[in-house]
């Protein structure tokens, strides 16, 4: 196909076409994907860095520095942050469709990730729970717009497009295996707060390189692709500034008179979490900005959205219950050498760094003989449920609990996981870019990263029984859901394929 020829811009303004198909400057993909990819380099290294501590650091002594919550309340609490996080996402897609256009969005949500840090950095209750506060915000601004000015970087037919999406991927998970290196030493060898910082160091980092390559992106406006009309405008944020605090006034009178509790907050955001995707998708099907055409395309959508469910379920488990199963139950020496527990979880993204540019290589090579998106998000979900079945193993036939497993175990679950994440978020994030209905391109992948909130949600609730039930049950179980979910989506392909066309 004959590449569209850039017309020249003014300065300050955007091209309106993706590059052409000969910008391959960057491992034979645009230029703009190491400006993005680099971004998400930092930020996953100060949000995993952090996460990967955080469960941690709930449950450690608060005369060790911690909060002093017992193990199942930890990670309860660390997955409704992981649920707030990706909740705050849908209205960071509308905000950029609507009011600030991506590229601010994604500057605005790096600044208040940095911020963020910086307070959970102050050595107190208050400041950990504002600190967590202005991430959330943050993260739900720049996570679905940067994935969303990556897909605008290619055209729907481009067959580098899955590749690039995999070197994205990778890039992320460059952060996510530096992260827990840093920020686990840190914190485990000198306090929690130094931990926070190096997070906030890294998301400083981020922004500067953002900023700095930022003439390479497509669909950098000075206002949003969709814009409201001004008065509209200045009542949406008139709304959004008032609900914020009345929102946060109600919250703080409930939290003074003892109503609102942790457990009842978790519970909250856990309804929330299952309800908003079920409003969003009525949303978007009912509206007259979608056509036809593309809301037959939803349809499938609804499916990957479901797998990507079942798959972040197990994988955000990754940073809560397996962290938690490693530092009482798991060796943390090799070859002489004693680590952080956290460092578990860099296991998980230095298989993703390895694996993403294999898969990416690989789906080039097979051109349009590569497995169908939907098939290639079953065998994702599938391969997450097989990670905690393998756990079943190592966890079984003791007569307490102070047996040590070997280190392998625990990395070989992580492999198993890695490959599933490379598979199914490459794939998610690359089919929903090209399965959004136009007028709603960055909040349905805001909606993609809803489903994330969803796994979290209903992780607030089930690691709760995490120490109350025995751990091959926990694990086997949870493991078995997966697997038959992914079965699943491989037994509904052939209408998978056929109503998600042209998508391969």
């Amino acid at each position: 196909m004959r590449s569209l020829r850039f017309v020249p811009q003014h300065r300050g303004h955007e091209p309106a076409q993706p590059p052409p198909e000969d910008d391959r400057a960057f491992f034979g993909q645009p230029r703009g994907l190491m400006t993005l990819s680099g971004l998400e380099v930092w930020e996953r290294f100060s949000f995993l860095g952090m996460q990967a501590i955080l469960v941690l650091f709930f449950a450690d002594t608060v005369a060790n520095g911690g909060m002093g919550m017992d193990p199942g309340t930890a990670a309860s609490v660390s997955a409704a942050y992981g649920t707030l996080v990706y909740l705050v996402s849908v209205a960071g897609g509308w905000l950029a469709d609507r009011i600030l256009g991506s590229y601010r969005a994604v500057l605005y949500g790096g600044i208040l990730i940095a911020c963020g840090h910086y307070s959970m950095a102050v050595p107190t209750d208050a400041m950990t729970w504002v600190g967590l506060g202005l991430i959330s915000a943050g993260t739900g601004l720049l996570k679905p717009n940067v994935a969303s000015m990556v897909g605008k970087l290619y055209r729907t037919d481009d067959e580098r497009r899955d590749a690039g999406f995999a070197l994205y991927y990778m890039g992320i998970n460059i952060g996510a295996f530096a992260g827990p290196l840093i920020t686990g030493w840190l914190g485990e060898h000198w306090s929690w707060h130094w931990g926070f910082s190096a997070a906030a160091i890294g998301m400083t980092f981020g922004l500067i390189q953002y900023v700095a390559g930022r003439r390479h992106l497509v669909g950098r406006k000075e206002g949003a692709e969709f814009a409201l009309a001004p008065d509209a405008m200045r009542r949406a944020v008139r709304l959004i500034i008032g609900g914020a605090v009345a929102v946060a006034a109600v919250a703080t009178v409930l939290a003074l008179v003892g109503w609102l509790t942790i457990d009842r907050f978790v519970d909250v955001l856990t309804v929330i979490s299952i309800i908003a995707p079920i409003a969003y998708f009525v949303v978007m099907f009912k509206s007259p900005r979608v056509t036809a055409e593309e809301r037959g395309r939803l349809r499938p959508y609804v499916v990957l959205f479901l797998g990507s469910v079942f798959f972040n379920f197990i994988l955000f488990q990754a940073y809560s219950t397996m962290i938690l199963l490693a530092s009482t139950n798991a060796r943390t020496e090799i070859f002489g050498f004693t680590f952080p527990a956290s460092w578990y979880a860099s296991a998980l993204g230095a298989f993703e760094v390895a694996l993403a540019p294999v898969v990416a290589a690989t789906w080039v090579r097979m051109g349009r003989r590569q497995p169908h998106a939907s098939n290639k998000i079953a065998f994702g979900v599938i391969l997450g449920g097989l990670s905690f079945l393998l756990m079943v193993l190592p966890t079984s036939g003791h007569a307490d609990d102070t047996y040590k497993m070997a280190v392998w175990w625990i990395v070989g679950s992580y492999l198993l996981l890695g490959l599933g994440d490379v598979l199914l978020e490459t794939s998610g994030l690359s089919a929903s870019s090209k399965l959004a209905p136009k007028a709603f391109a960055s909040q349905t992948m805001a909606l993609w990263f809803l489903s994330l909130a969803v796994a979290n949600g209903i992780q607030a609730q089930t690691v709760k029984l995490y120490g109350e039930v025995s751990n091959p049950a926990y694990f086997g179980v949870n493991g078995a859901i997966a697997v038959a979910a992914g079965v699943a989506m491989i037994l509904a392909a052939p209408w998978l394929k056929r109503t998600m066309h042209p998508v391969h």
